[in-house]
């Protein structure tokens, strides 16, 4: 349950940054991989914000 607090409070940082609620809206940068390899087929991504001297960066 802690885990899913955790996940939801970053979604709930990231929604607030990203409408502009405490300011400038910033944007939000994306990254997404689709790979094929010999031991088969490999998906992966993640999404970023960077706000001056701050960097956020969930992946998965």
């Amino acid at each position: 349950m802690t885990t899913l607090r955790v996940i939801a409070l970053i979604g709930a940082a990231f929604t607030l940054a990203a409408c502009g609620a405490d300011g400038e809206p910033v944007q939000p940068t994306l990254n997404a991989n689709v790979g094929v390899s010999s031991s088969g087929a490999y998906v992966g991504g993640g999404v970023g914000l960077h706000k001056g001297p701050v960097s956020v960066f969930l992946g998965i």
